[in-house]
């Protein structure tokens, strides 16, 4: 370690500016702190449009999804909850994971799987609150 200093001309402090203990810094930490921030309002929103579409016909669920405010806060929780899970498990995959290949394919996995989930919830929401202008 005192050789690498040594023969390395940058300095101590520029070697781990800006790096957390992990080597990339607090940006995931604050990532995820933000998106469990955001995800208290938008799921008590969420549950509140769930209980108000219980009981109700299928014509009265899809006018209640189609209202533009509902239709925003499902949207904005689908893209918190699927932001906050895959940063979450990518922290987990990056701890645990400790082979180079695996590390690299459960990551891809991760954020194929975090995609997959955003788009078909989204797809199914625009679907269902667009419907009424068609």
């Amino acid at each position: 370690m005192a050789e690498t200093a040594k023969t390395s001309l940058r300095t101590a402090r520029s070697r781990v500016k800006g790096l957390g203990a992990s080597g990339h810094g607090a940006g995931h930490w604050w990532q995820q702190r933000v998106t469990a921030a955001a995800n208290v309002p938008l799921m008590i929103g969420f549950v509140v449009i769930i209980a108000m579409m219980a009981g109700r016909p299928y014509p009265e669920a899809v006018a209640l999804v189609s209202h533009p405010l509902a239709a925003l806060i499902l949207i904005g929780g689908v893209i918190s909850v699927t932001l906050h899970m895959r940063i979450g498990m990518q922290v987990v995959i990056e701890d645990y994971v400790h082979d180079k290949g695996l590390k690299f394919l459960a990551l891809f996995a991760n954020t194929t799987y975090a995609v997959a989930v955003a788009v078909a919830c989204l797809y199914a929401i625009l679907r269902v609150s667009l419907a009424r202008l068609v």
